[in-house]
Formats: C-alpha cells, structure tokens, sequence
C-alpha cells in the first residue's frame, strides 16, 4: 500500500469534505477530507497538494503539518492548507479511479461539524482537527457529557 497525503482546508469553521460512496463497501456514502497516495519521487507535501488540486479544483499552499498516522501498514500525512478566498471548490476526479464507471467521488462541499455524522467526525479527531484554530475552544464547549452513540 502506498504511503497518503490529506489536506484540512477550513473556510469561515467549515470543512472542505469530499462525498464518498465505493461498491467494495457496500456503496454507502461517508464523508472524508481530501487526499490519496504519494506518487514515486513526490514529498508528502506535493502529493497533498496535488491532491487537492485534482479532487476539488483548489490551489493551495500548506499552512503546516498536522501529525502522522500509521495505519494499515502505510503512513498518513495530514496537512493543514489554505486555499485564495476567491477560490471555490469543485467535483474533480481521482485519477486511479479514471477507468471506473462510476467513480467514488461523488461531490465537495463545504461542511460545518453539526453537519457530519458523529462517525465520520471521529476521523477528522483522529487527522488532527483539535490542531486547528477554533476547533479545540469547539471541543471544550462540549463540557462533559457523555454523547458515545446508545444501542
């Protein structure tokens, strides 16, 4: 498995996320922020960049890097990046999925956290989100009540 590049890119506390759905999960659709696989000779950094570029139509410049995650024998990079205000995003494409009929990005947007499952919440956690300004003060508003989903 190739090692990945993902990029948070935030405007006005909301996330650039992409609309995903694969046929080898069962079609379902989650949502997850932008990023793929390190091509031969590129940095982390490109990849993301590049990345960014291709799925959503975005120029970017990184802001910094966020962590890194070891996960099914390959290594995430997650980034933060910034992206001109004038900028919006669009649907692009995954060049890996070139061939397929029915590609697995389905749609970008703009999403606010109240806007995200709890699931797929708990990865942008995992990616780093509390390192991004205005997200931790978030997570602290919460106080302490237990919201773990109940069977």
């Amino acid at each position: 498995m190739r090692n990945r590049s993902v990029v948070f890119v935030i405007r006005n506390k909301k996330i650039l996320m992409e609309k995903l759905s694969y046929p080898s999960l069962g079609n379902r659709v989650f949502y997850s922020i932008p990023g793929g696989g390190i091509e031969d000779g590129e940095t982390p950094e490109q990849a993301a960049i590049r990345e960014l570029k291709e799925e959503c139509g975005l120029d970017g410049t990184i802001v910094r890097k966020l962590t890194e995650l070891y996960n099914n024998n390959r290594t995430e990079h997650v980034f933060e990046v910034k992206v001109p205000d004038n900028q919006e995003p669009i649907t692009g494409y995954d060049p890996e999925e070139a061939e397929n009929e029915d590609p697995p990005l389905k749609e970008v947007l703009w999403l606010a956290l109240d806007e995200i499952s709890e699931k797929d919440r708990a990865f942008l956690w995992g990616y780093g989100l509390i390192h991004i300004e205005g997200f931790y003060d978030e997570v602290i508003s919460w106080g302490d009540t237990i919201s773990y989903p109940k069977n």
